[in-house]
């Protein structure tokens, strides 16, 4: 045999493997750009990902044993191959790989799937398969099985399929210098920045406010926009960074009562200023532990049963009609909340916060000022079903501010004892129930005690309860859309030696969400307060708003 024969003869298995790997899948001609960017997979990934055909040879079964799941014994025709058929362009390649090399399998089921995406892995394999073959056919002297004839057809087919080689090699390094660029240019490996902005227009209309005088209020337009930059460093962690900025303010002045506030009402004079701002991380699969520097709030760190409402960007207009009030004790500042089971079904949870813990100075800190703690015990049985029963304990001085229901409920309720040290004993129950795939209910129900600690009202006590239910009518419309209804009674001082509200305000809201795109969602809406303050003698107050949410 000539030295050009045993030249050629060596050359051909590089041919032969593109030939038959690449030949195969020309159908499929931008899919293995991807295979080829993006060789590896996670387990999750793979178990999702059609198995790739097994290479073999009659001499190296090893590479069958490596996934023996999908192993298959060298096929001896092509014939065994049921997707593989004589009218096949590529039939009589096929047949020669099979049948006079052995050097080529199909899948488990007896099939060759040559329309596949090619990935570099399959390539290496076939190629290295064909290489052992013909090396085997030149260590025994059996080259009379390779012709001149063979070797025409593998130059004609590298002829033929030069052309898309080149083009997919410039593929791929036009997409390498792609990723190289953003990755050296990339905003953060570990961050993720997302948002929200609500633009807002709101009306108020009633004869009269609270107290009597006539009711002044413009229509107004206003903003709040809110950037989120979640970074994660194990991938079951979360660091969270809050940006906001708005503009729309709080209605309580021109209407003299605090029920008529709007749930998404931010108003920093368009100052950018730091909210939320945490750091949430897991121990083992038992405990969730959150811990945060500024801006705190109950209903950030422990389940608040109103799914379908508690959103101030995409759920109830109003303040109140987020979820219970037993979630508002001490806003602001710093604190802890730990979670045990937090992904199963039973989970209790329990926090503490501090309003002003960033001051050193008397009456202030962390645990020489006001301060809030919560306990809750709640039972989810998937979306479907929860239920959970709340304890909250609070201390609030002049320092923080005595407000116990956040501005959910009368003035009454919020300051029992006027401006004076008090502390206070709050107690709830919250559930929620998904009917269906559209239909969701949700309520709650809370009592609280209250004692002053200082002032001419030194030991005295009041009594206060609220309750409020909600429906929504999920995908309403369109799909993504949400109808909503709440109803209830804000806070009300039911007993006390000082002062009580003498009649029950009620709190009815409508909303309609409509969801334009994936980003884009209006909602109007209407809020009504009956007997505000919980004073018959007060006119019903209305409030219109419709609300434009952009999410990205």
């Amino acid at each position: 045999m000539t030295k050009f024969f045993w030249n050629a003869l060596r050359l051909s298995p590089v041919i032969l493997g593109a030939t038959l790997l690449l030949g195969n899948r020309v159908q499929a001609t931008e899919a293995p750009v991807v295979d080829v960017v993006v060789p590896t997979a996670t387990a999750d990934q793979a178990a999702a990902v059609e198995p790739a055909p097994q290479i073999v040879t009659s001499q190296a079964p090893t590479l069958v044993s490596q996934v023996p799941a999908n192993s298959l014994a060298q096929v001896t025709s092509v014939s065994q191959l049921s997707d593989v058929q004589p009218t096949d362009w590529a039939f009589q390649a096929l047949q020669s790989l099979v049948e006079r090399y052995g050097c080529i399998a199909g899948y488990p089921d007896g099939t060759y799937r040559g329309n596949r995406a090619l990935t570099r892995y399959e390539f290496a394999a076939g190629l290295n398969a064909c290489l052992d073959r013909v090396n085997e056919l030149i260590a025994t002297a059996t080259a009379d099985q390779v012709t001149r004839e063979d070797l025409a057809t593998l130059q004609r087919l590298q002829e033929e399929f030069a052309a898309e080689i080149a083009t997919l090699r410039g593929r791929v390094d036009a997409l390498e210098a792609q990723t190289a660029e953003l990755e050296a240019n990339q905003f953060s490996t570990t961050t993720v920045l997302n948002g929200e902005v609500v633009f807002g227009v709101a009306d108020v209309f009633s004869d009269e406010a609270v107290g009597g005088e006539d009711l002044e209020y413009n229509t107004i337009a206003a903003a709040r926009a809110r950037l989120n930059f979640d970074a994660s460093f194990s991938g079951e962690d979360r660091l969270r960074v809050r940006l906001q900025a708005g503009n729309i303010d709080n209605n309580s002045d021109e209407t003299g009562t605090a029920m008529t506030r709007l749930g998404f009402e931010t108003d920093t004079d368009n100052d950018i200023v730091l909210d939320d701002f945490y750091y949430r991380f897991p121990v083992g699969d038992a405990v969730l532990v959150q811990v945060d520097f500024a801006n705190v709030e109950f209903n950030d760190n422990v389940f608040t049963f109103n799914p379908a409402f508690e959103s101030s960007g995409r759920g109830a207009i109003s303040r109140y009609g987020r979820f219970s009030p037993i979630y508002r004790q001490a806003e602001g500042g710093a604190g802890l909340t730990v979670t045990l089971n937090p992904e199963g079904p039973l989970t209790v949870s329990g926090a503490f916060l501090a309003p002003n813990a960033e001051g050193p100075g008397t009456g202030v800190g962390l645990f020489n000022g006001a301060y809030g703690a919560l306990g809750q015990l709640s039972y989810r049985l998937s979306d479907a079903f929860s239920i959970g029963a709340t304890y909250a304990r609070t201390y609030q001085n002049t320092e923080s501010g005595i407000n116990l229901f956040g501005s959910t409920g009368s003035a009454n309720a919020n300051q029992p004892f006027g401006e004076v040290a008090t502390e206070a004993n709050h107690y709830g129950v919250q559930a929620s129930l998904q009917l269906g795939t559209t239909l969701n209910l949700s309520g709650w129900a809370g009592y609280s005690t209250a004692d002053a600690l200082a002032g001419p009202n030194a030991g005295a006590d009041a009594d206060m309860f609220y309750w409020a239910a909600g429906l929504a009518v999920q995908d309403f419309g369109r799909e993504g859309s949400q109808l909503g209804v709440i109803f209830g009674q804000p806070p009300k001082v039911t007993d006390s030696a000082l002062v009580e509200d003498p009649d029950t305000s009620y709190h009815l809201e409508g909303l309609y969400r409509l969801q334009l795109t994936d980003n884009v969602a209006i909602t109007p809406g209407v809020l009504v307060i009956f007997n505000p303050e919980h004073n018959n003698d007060n006119d019903t107050i209305y409030v219109g708003t419709l609300r434009t949410t952009f999410s990205f």
